[in-house]
């Protein structure tokens, strides 16, 4: 497997240099639905020919940003469109860092930021309604597709999901994963995983509109960063998607998602082989999110006492070189998936 990767990770980039010759990655945000009941904050990371004149977004006290072009000129031609899903409480600028990655390789990447679950709006109404996160990814797609000023022009063909914790959820669901309720509460009974079942009442998980299908036919592929909730997903949906997935789990639990019991779950069900799964001995739950600063945990331990384990990476290796080998297995998948190509 890391040999087939490597090949296709080398492809990808080689077709994208070839096919783009981006010089930069531009960057816009946008708000869906000002006036409705549910409007998404979203920005857009995308390739460009245009160089020089780059700001830092992301970045805080705790988190480096990454440097983009600020509306800039997109591409000519059909681009790939990979949407990204934060975790429960995270943000955009959590996969920031994969999105500026695969935006310097000729995707156009936009991530929204879900209301309810996102770090500036933790709105319970809106958080207990999950069904519509699937959806909110969908609403993305629609606007991006059908907007070239914003980033580009979406090839149709080529559109795929990434999705982190909560994200990786969002993700499935959106795929065609089918949730059963009564399901996921045996399971809770049975497996008493501590940080899924405490969020049923919070996320609504005994809700009957959870059960109804979110998928989206122009889903081509999705990536599961270290999901939660994965068990209330029925097997028989599971085995019936028709989509490439990867599935990559945190080897060493510290939130009490453990990768045996959600990405696990995904990786003992899916279509084979259309779907990989890979374990990453040495990385935490929130190791798939952007680098920390120095002292960034004790900064946010005074602010947030108990949440400085976001910045703590327990194993031998440093959180940047963990970065490289999930964006290497991510490029690696979608070259297969949906590969760039002129």
């Amino acid at each position: 497997m890391p040999g087939r990767l490597l090949c296709a990770a080398g492809f990808w980039l080689i077709t994208t240099v070839l096919a783009h010759s981006a010089a930069g990655i531009g960057f816009r945000q946008t708000t869906l639905d000002t006036g409705g009941t549910r409007p998404l904050q979203v920005s857009i990371w995308y390739p460009t020919r245009q160089d020089g004149g780059t700001e830092i977004v992301g970045d805080n006290p705790a988190f480096h940003g990454v440097p983009v072009i600020r509306g800039a000129a997109p591409l000519s031609g059909d681009l790939p469109l990979v949407v990204l899903s934060h975790g429960h409480g995270g943000s955009w600028r959590n996969l920031s860092w994969l999105a500026a990655e695969l935006a310097a390789r000729g995707a156009i990447v936009a991530a929204p930021d879900h209301p309810g679950t996102t770090t500036f709006d933790m709105d319970p109404a809106q958080a207990a309604v999950l069904w519509e996160r699937p959806r909110d990814l969908s609403r993305v797609i629609d606007v991006v597709a059908g907007d070239a000023t914003l980033a580009g022009r979406v090839d149709p063909s080529r559109i795929a999901a990434i999705g982190h914790s909560l994200g990786g959820w969002t993700v499935t669901a959106q795929a065609g994963a089918r949730f059963d309720t009564k399901r996921f509460e045996a399971d809770c009974r049975a497996n008493t995983s501590p940080r899924a079942c405490r969020l049923k009442t919070e996320l609504g998980l005994d809700r009957v509109e959870l059960e109804r299908s979110m998928a989206d036919p122009r889903l081509k592929a999705f990536v599961s960063l270290d999901l939660g909730l994965a068990r209330g997903f029925t097997p028989d949906s599971l085995a019936s998607l028709q989509i490439p997935a990867l599935v990559i789990g945190a080897g060493i639990d510290i939130d009490g998602l453990p990768a045996k019991l959600e990405s696990g779950y995904l990786a003992e069900h899916l279509r084979k082989p259309s779907a990989t799964s890979v374990a990453i001995p040495d990385a935490t739950h929130f190791a798939f999110v952007g680098l920390c600063k120095p002292d960034a945990a004790a900064l946010i331990e005074k602010v947030e006492p108990g949440s400085g384990i976001i910045c703590r990476d327990d194993g031998p290796r440093g959180r940047e070189e963990i970065h490289r080998e999930i964006a290497f297995l991510v490029i690696g998948f979608l070259a297969r998936s949906i590969p760039v190509r002129p």
